[in-house]
């Protein structure tokens, strides 16, 4: 009598392999996988979580529709998380070229900024937004490399793939931002309550994926 594996216990590449045979709906675990780990990302980004919401849903239909591109003995987080910071990019220079053409927008968009910002809005306990903002104070290039080493985990080398640097910059970089984060709270830097992501944004991306992407 055959044991009938876990849909919970799946590699990622069972799943993607399980996928591109056809068991599309499969793609939802992955989603919900990597859901926090993405958004954690793109705030180092973007600092807007509406944004991020959508950079995140056009980086799964991008690694969705190449699924069958990737290469398997690479890692699918990694490779995942590369599209996802070149999504922030192209949001990035989107954002700056509509800017160029309409300064008064720019200042509409700071004003609005100022009031809805995550870091402001965040009220989940107050070590979360001293931490957040403290993050978003600290320069791109630090940020991203503080969270892709610190809060996602990832090693030296993956980070330093990820963001197309020298290892010896990702560790520089990790280290200034230690620096710029204060000491008062670089003990606290691992705490998950910094950028959370919360089960009813983690369905509701999810979900706008799927219908996108026209799978039931």
């Amino acid at each position: 009598m055959s044991i009938i594996q876990p849909i919970d216990t799946l590699t990622d590449n069972e799943i993607i392999a399980r996928v591109l045979a056809g068991e599309k709906r499969l793609y939802e675990l992955l989603m919900r996988r990597y859901n926090a780990s993405l958004f954690r990302i793109g705030m180092s980004f973007l600092n807007n979580d509406m944004d991020v919401e959508d950079v995140m849903q056009q980086t799964y239909i991008n690694a969705y529709q190449h699924l069958d591109k990737f290469r398997q003995e690479a890692a699918f987080a990694t490779w995942l998380k590369r599209i996802m910071i070149n999504e922030c990019h192209q949001h990035l220079k989107r954002a700056q070229r509509a800017a160029s053409e309409d300064i008064s927008a720019v200042e509409q968009g700071q004003d609005m900024a100022k009031t809805r910002t995550p870091v402001d809005t965040v009220i989940n306990k107050e070590l979360g937004e001293v931490l957040e903002k403290a993050l978003l104070s600290i320069p791109e290039k630090y940020r991203a490399v503080f969270v892709l080493r610190e809060l996602e985990h990832l090693n030296v080398a993956e980070t330093a793939k990820v963001l197309d640097i020298s290892r010896v910059n990702v560790k520089v970089r990790q280290i200034r931002a230690k620096m710029m984060l204060r000491e008062h709270i670089s003990n606290f830097y691992k705490n998950d309550v910094v950028f959370p992501f919360h089960l009813i944004r983690c369905d509701r991306v999810v979900n706008n994926v799927l219908r996108k992407l026209e799978i039931e």
